[in-house]
């Protein structure tokens, strides 16, 4: 898979002296969805503006689609789809005339039909004749997203976009994100939702302090970074496990045991741990297993 967005070395020094990025340095897919994800003050939002051509880095190169970003910054931003953050689209015009318009800002003709659908996919079709200024908050970033939608970008970048939204738009925007991917639009997304990344990304970058701490693909980053544990409720808590059990790294909260095994080391794996509790006889009530979460991880990574 070819890269559709190449970052090298990227630095972003302000003139005080605070650096928002920190030799950043990764590509990103053609066709992919990548979740960028990192603490508020990590560099995320910096880093997407550069991208977008918004922002001058301070060393580095951006190419979006083999186009540089500086040195050939118009066609580098056509292929470009930015949903920011911040709702800026309170505006007297009707919804129709607003995301045609901005259609039209890209150079694009005139295509109805292409309008149509988008505001359709986004459930805007019955608003389409509406003041956006009139629109709740949760249909103005709808309006967003259709704006940055109206050039037929090959790179759509989605910044927090289900802030504040209702479930209904989070399940049609996500809806929507696979149609695109599977039209073979690049998506890059930032979010606080990270259960939302963990369904929807295929790789993960993690930003911290304006440093890249990994590029992974997901379920790789899961694999190689979650816990594995097995979690046993004991009749009696002050019951005395055997020292053969020492290895798996347990922890004890009242009558509840917590052990970590591996899926790799058959010495530490779940059979392995199984065989030891029952030579013991260690007599229990119940027992469950548990992987770590994208969000256990990302905290576990992100720690002070």
């Amino acid at each position: 898979m070819s890269s559709m967005v190449s970052i090298q070395n990227v630095t972003k020094t302000y003139s005080g002296g605070f650096k928002a990025l920190d030799q950043v340095s990764f590509d990103i897919k053609s066709g992919e969805i990548f979740a960028l994800l990192g603490s508020n003050g990590a560099g995320k939002t910096t880093l997407i503006q550069a991208i977008c051509g918004l922002l001058r880095i301070t060393e580095g190169a951006i190419e979006v689609g083999g186009s540089d970003v500086v040195l050939n910054a118009k066609n580098a931003r056509e292929k470009i789809g930015l949903v920011p953050q911040e709702l800026c689209v309170d505006t007297f015009e009707s919804v129709w005339n607003t995301v045609s318009f901005s259609r039209g800002l890209f150079g694009k003709p005139k295509d109805p039909g292409k309008i149509e659908k988008i505001l359709k996919d986004l459930s805007l079709w019955d608003k389409r004749k509406n003041r956006v200024m009139t629109l709740s908050g949760g249909m103005k970033r709808r309006v967003m997203i259709a704006k940055a939608l109206s050039h037929e970008p090959e790179v759509l970048f989605l910044d927090e976009p289900t802030a504040g939204v209702d479930v209904e738009l989070r399940k049609d925007m996500w809806n929507l994100v696979r149609k695109l991917q599977e039209s073979g639009v690049t998506i890059i997304l930032t979010t606080h939702y990270l259960e939302e990344a963990e369904e929807m990304a295929d790789r993960i970058g993690v930003l911290s302090k304006g440093k890249l701490l990994v590029v992974e693909d997901k379920d790789v980053l899961m694999k190689k970074m979650g816990k594995r544990q097995l979690i046993l409720e004991v009749e009696d808590p002050a019951v005395n496990l055997p020292l053969s059990l020492d290895r798996f790294h347990y922890t004890q909260k009242g009558s509840f045991f917590t052990f970590q095994f591996d899926v790799v080391n058959e010495e530490l794996s779940i059979g392995a741990l199984m065989s030891e509790i029952h030579s013991a006889n260690v007599q229990y009530l119940n027992l469950q297993t548990k992987e770590s979460s994208l969000e256990e991880i990302f905290m576990e990574m992100t720690r002070i």
